[in-house]
């Protein structure tokens, strides 16, 4: 797997979720923050962001934005002030059938002059985050633009299409279009000239050529003549690059990934932990479990113990 699959696969839990809301008028609604990332495109119309603690944010027609973090965050059909985001009706009951009145209720309108939005939202595990979804801004503003990110439209154009008219098969599609979606956006930012370090470390040739070593093998016997080899670069260089713009040297960074990968295979899997040992690259289950209790902070049994807990109640 590539560098963004493992940090999107690293954090992701569940079934991510949808709908399309149709209003027109004057309309206000809060979603209130939430441990994961939520996301609107604007299918039709106009409306306003306004994140907590953040800019306004103006959405035209095709427009996406995602919030990687779950910040809280008001839609409304203009800037509203202070007063209105105040009175804004939870998301929940304005997008459903218990809306105030029925210019907001939810598919209530077919040709109409108003908004259209596609508001979905994923579950993420904050325990072990990627330092790469770590580093995203509280907001993702992706304006539609002709002739950019076709793949992230055609995505929006069938995801929207689904939900329009459920057809046999949408309960495989649209989860699948939906974590597609996620990926498009991600790398759409990436490619809007995005400022950090792990943008500048996915399109440096040395870097980005020894992360996609460690993860496609991250159990290799790896070592730092090892990986310099692999990329085609001295030890040196490999060591001065990777760690300037990772800000963690090349074997630093293997250990935590592995220990990341271990809780990830722990929490998505009933493998066992000698199993998941090899898998991660170590000898024995003690010396995972005494690795990974010095990272985590619990052991791996526990770890698993309570991660299937949390998961039970918000099943």
């Amino acid at each position: 797997m590539d560098v963004l699959s493992d940090a999107i696969a690293a954090v992701r839990v569940g079934q991510p979720s949808s709908n399309r809301v149709r209003v027109s008028g004057t309309w206000c609604t809060r979603l209130a923050p939430y441990e994961g990332a939520g996301f609107h495109v604007v299918l039709k119309g106009t409306c306003w962001l306004l994140p907590d603690g953040g800019a306004p944010v103006p959405l035209g027609t095709g427009d996406a934005v995602l919030l990687p973090h779950g910040t809280g965050h008001v839609l409304a059909d203009s800037a509203a002030d202070a007063a209105a985001v105040r009175r804004a009706v939870p998301f929940e009951r304005w997008a459903g059938d218990e809306g105030p009145d029925e210019r907001t209720a939810y598919g209530a309108y077919g040709a109409y002059g108003g908004v259209e939005l596609l508001c979905g939202k994923y579950r993420l595990d904050r325990s072990h985050v990627h330092p790469l979804m770590a580093e995203l801004p509280e907001a993702v503003h992706l304006p539609n633009r002709v002739g950019s990110h076709p793949e992230l439209r055609a995505a929006i154009d069938l995801l929207g299409r689904e939900l329009e008219a459920r057809r046999p098969g949408s309960g495989t599609v649209v989860p699948s279009l939906l974590d597609l979606l996620f990926v498009y956006m991600i790398r759409s930012w990436m490619a809007e000239g995005a400022t950090g370090a792990w943008p500048a470390a996915l399109t440096d040739p040395v870097t980005a050529a020894a992360l996609r070593a460690l993860h496609a093998d991250p159990a290799a016997a790896w070592t730092n003549d090892r990986l310099a080899t692999e990329v085609g670069v001295s030890r040196p260089t490999l060591a001065r690059r990777f760690t300037g713009l990772v800000g963690r040297a090349p074997m630093t960074y293997l250990t935590w990934w592995r220990l990341t990968l271990a809780a990830t295979l722990l929490r998505d899997t009933e493998e066992p932990l000698a199993v998941i040992a090899r898998r991660v690259g170590y000898g024995t289950p003690y010396a995972l479990s005494h690795a990974f209790k010095r990272e985590f902070g619990a052991t791996p049994g526990r770890f698993r113990a309570e991660v299937q807990s949390r998961q039970g109640a918000t099943a």
